[in-house]
């Protein structure tokens, strides 16, 4: 198998509930050239279920994140099966033994990639689509004075009551097979990851998404097609892979860090990036309102409302052109 990707060894990798994740690997791509004076660094941290090559879709030629002006570092997560991850980690730290990440931790990670393998003291934008959009809020309250701006979309600071039951629900699903069995399978729980993937659909669209029919639009000629299709997708992953970054995503929480003690309000207002928060009237999970609570308290911040039927999965490159020319006039606007 071709590799295009790097990787960034961090060791023996000290998490911030105390243990250590054992010979920690980051994977990452660049794409670019860094310029003299190290100011054209645009990170794209991964969203949940993305990889390097999925956030390719988010910036190109002619793209307000453009190779030829930008250097792009790709992160992946821990836990999406090419950066750390319960599926390729050896020893007793394999599948259900594999500690508990939160996105303070990938932030750290992904500070010391870019401190200690590139120089780079400042960044100037941090953007990403859904969880990789929550590390874009970490990333500007974990380091505040190394980032000038940052445009998450569908995202949020600080997960959602409502968003954490409906990852609950999906969790549910998986674990309920007893191929599972507590992370200890030895052959992939078919039924469970089935099922997970068809609570999740329910989530990832709106509910004018199902009545229009917008599914036709994806080659699908019934809602059974996008769920038969949702289930051999999610059939490729691991499930302990899975629950390990839907963990990350159930903690997410900026002020969760010894600088703010759990305030959450001071830690929106620690934030110094320019920052441009994008949601979708219909997404389901990471609701307009917790964004309009949060550009309150960025200081520099504003919050814009992108109308699709599409939910979620608006972002998702493809589905809607007219989000990503949005998203695009957006980041000029603030890396211009």
């Amino acid at each position: 198998m071709h590799i295009d990707y790097k990787v960034f060894e961090l060791g023996n990798y000290k998490l911030q509930n105390g243990e250590t994740l054992s010979n920690a690997r980051l994977a990452y791509n660049t794409y670019g050239q860094l310029n003299t004076d190290k100011n054209n660094v645009v990170v794209l941290p991964t969203f949940y279920t993305g990889s390097h090559r999925r956030n390719e879709g988010f910036f190109g030629s002619g793209r307000a994140i453009d190779p030829a002006r930008h250097f792009i570092v790709s992160v992946n997560m821990f836990g999406n099966g090419i950066s750390s991850s319960p599926s390729n980690t050896s020893g007793h730290q394999h599948g259900a033994g594999f500690p508990s990440i939160t996105l303070f931790d990938n932030v750290r990670a992904q500070h010391l990639l870019l401190t200690e393998e590139y120089g780079i003291k400042r960044i100037a934008l941090v953007a990403g689509w859904s969880m990789a959009g929550c590390q874009s809020f970490q990333w500007a309250a974990q380091y505040p004075d190394m980032v000038d701006a940052i445009l998450p979309f569908c995202a949020s600071a600080k997960i959602a009551e409502h968003n954490w039951v409906f990852l609950e629900g999906v969790k549910a699903a998986l674990t309920a097979d007893a191929v599972y069995n507590n992370g200890n399978y030895q052959t992939p729980p078919e039924m469970g990851l089935k099922a997970f993937a068809r609570v999740y659909a329910g989530w990832a669209f709106s509910q004018t998404f199902f009545r229009e029919k917008l599914y036709e639009h994806k080659g699908f000629e019934s809602a059974e097609a996008l769920l038969q299709d949702w289930e051999q997708d999610h059939l490729q992953w691991d499930a302990n892979d899975l629950l390990c970054k839907l963990a990350s995503w159930q903690s997410a929480d900026i002020s969760r860090q010894a600088a703010y003690h759990g305030d959450f309000k001071q830690a929106l207002a620690a934030i110094r990036a320019r920052t441009i928060v994008i949601a979708c009237d219909n997404d389901l999970y990471f609701r307009p309102e917790d964004n309009a609570f949060e550009v309150q308290h960025i200081q520099h911040s504003e919050l814009q409302v992108y109308e699709s039927p599409w939910g979620h999965c608006v972002a998702s490159p493809g589905n809607d052109p007219g989000f990503h020319r949005y998203l695009d006039a957006a980041i000029a606007r603030l890396i211009e």
